[in-house]
Order: C-alpha cells, then structure tokens, then sequence
C-alpha cells in the first residue's frame, strides 16, 4: 500500500461539472484500488482553504472547463505548494484559450485553420466570413456554445441572440474543414495511438456524441496511409511540447482523405478520464490499464509545471 495520500479535485461550476465528477470518480476508484490513500474533494469556492487543512501529497485534478482547466486551480496549487498532475499554469492558460493556442501552434509550424475573433453581436448579425464556418466560445471546453454554420446558411447563427448564453461576448468564426475527426494523445514525452471519432450520420462531435452511450464510435488504430497516421502523432507531440503541456494531452484534428489536408483544432490539457474516454482509450492500446494510467500521473505529479 502506497502512503501517498491524493486528494481528487473534481466538480466545479463550470458547465462540464458532470464530466468532471464521472472522471473524478472513476480516478478516485483506481487510485484506491492501486493503494493510494484517497480523499475526494467537490471543488467549490473555498477550494484553497480546503486544500490547506487537507494538505494531501498530490492533487489529482480531475476537473474540465473554466476554472479546473485553465490555469486557476494551478495557480492556488502553486501557492500552496501541493504537487499537481496535467499541465501548469501558463500551458493550461494557454491551451483553453482557443485564440492563443492557435497563434502558439501556427508560430510552431503546426497547421490550423484560418479564423476571426468577434463580438458575439457581430457573428450574429452578419457573416464573418463565407459558410461553411463553424462559431466556438473562446474558451469553452466538451463543444459547449459550438454552431456549425452549413453552407447553404441564408443567414448568420441566430443562437447568439439568446439572452441566456453562457460564454462570453466574444467569439472565435472559424473555417469549417470537411473530414474525419482525429484524435491522439501524448502522455509524458510519448505521442500515443490514433483514433477516428465516427458518428452517427453526418451529426457533429457535440457533447451528447462525446458522452452518451452509442453516441459515438472509436476506431483504434484509426485506418490511416501510416505516413498520416505518424504525422498526427508527430503533429500531437508538436501541440503538446509547444504548449508546454505535461501529464496527459491530447490533439484533436480534422483530416480531408480528398486532399489529404490535415488540421490541428486544439489541445485538451484535461481530456476525460472516463475508463472508456478517449485518453485512457489510447494509454490502455499502449498497455497503460486505467489504474497504471491514473498511478502514473500521480508519480509524474509536480509544481511548477
């Protein structure tokens, strides 16, 4: 039995809070089936203080979204001093924030797509640019506030109208790139296997796809040329070491079999850490079983990540 004591964050406020306590549980589970001594904590406000009177060897941080996913968490763990798994600060910072990554990633010679940041009042009163587009809160994650804009569109996405959105008053207008959805993973210094995302339809890789039961099938190793296949992994280790990300990351892209054009759309420094999410998917095709994956991240736990 290890006597390293783990405290899970998981929860939050953001709009993936439910994501976040089924990795957050399922993490928790392993840890303690591995021999860790386990403390679950449901982040809220007074997280700090919490963490303080807790003071645990590591903090396993399980949350998604605003908050858990873009440097804040990190920061109070710095402070405090407390050992963190996934990436630090500046690469959490850097990777939620759709706008900055792809200027890192660009600058990187890592191919992304042509893009606009707008008010939300002007996406939804003329068209940025020429459909197909797809609209992306800036810094949102599981596809929340995302509107794909087809191309035969008479008209801006009137859903920016709303009065109750939810993610802020800027907006990324991108281009839509037609295609397969690719996903790879890096863990440590290791970019991990491939998979193509298939789903239902013509249906868009939305949350409902993402985490609903049949929602989506995971094509691993994906049927790729190997030369494609080798350059999204080269391309998810170039993201991931661009970014400075540590831990687990992992690269979603987008690629045309027509053109064979291959494009980065982001970086998830907190991808799901369900025992059937995508991550934990490719670490167990490499040989990494869920409880060698979580115990791992909590041996490669530090501060000033």
């Amino acid at each position: 039995m290890s006597e390293t004591h783990v405290a899970v964050l998981m929860g939050g406020w953001s709009a993936e809070r439910p994501v976040s306590l089924s990795s957050g549980k399922a993490c928790a589970d392993a840890l303690e089936r591995a021999g860790y001594r386990v403390t679950r904590v449901d982040v809220q406000r007074d997280v700090a203080q919490q963490l303080a009177e807790l003071r645990p060897d590591v903090a396993f941080n399980a949350l998604h979204g605003p908050f858990g996913e873009d440097g804040c968490i990190q920061g109070i763990l710095e402070i405090l001093e407390i050992p963190y798994t996934h990436s630090g600060v500046l690469a959490s910072a850097l990777a939620m924030n759709k706008v900055k990554a792809k200027a890192v990633m660009e600058a990187a010679g890592i191919p992304v797509t042509d893009h606009a940041v707008v008010a939300r009042g002007e996406a939804a009163t003329g068209h940025v640019m020429k459909p197909p587009y797809v609209v992306k809160p800036v810094a949102e994650g599981s596809s929340f506030g995302v509107i794909i804009v087809r191309a035969d569109a008479t008209h801006p996405p009137q859903e920016l109208y709303r009065t109750d959105w939810a993610f802020g008053e800027a907006v990324m207008v991108e281009r839509y790139i037609s295609g397969r959805e690719l996903t790879c993973a890096v863990m440590g210094d290791e970019a991990l296997g491939v998979i193509d995302i298939v789903t239902k339809g013509d249906a868009f890789y939305d949350y409902d796809a993402k985490y609903l039961p049949g929602g989506s099938k995971h094509i691993l190793p994906a049927d790729l040329k190997p030369n494609i296949y080798q350059q999204v992994q080269r391309l998810a280790l170039e993201a991931h070491r661009a970014l400075g990300c540590r831990g687990i990351s992992r690269a979603d892209f987008r690629f045309d079999d027509a053109t064979e054009t291959l494009i980065c759309l982001e970086v998830n420094t907190q991808p799901g850490m369900t025992q059937t999410s995508l991550a934990p998917e490719m670490a167990a095709h490499a040989g990494y079983d869920f409880e060698r994956l979580v115990s791992w991240l909590v041996e490669d736990a530090s501060c000033r990540r």
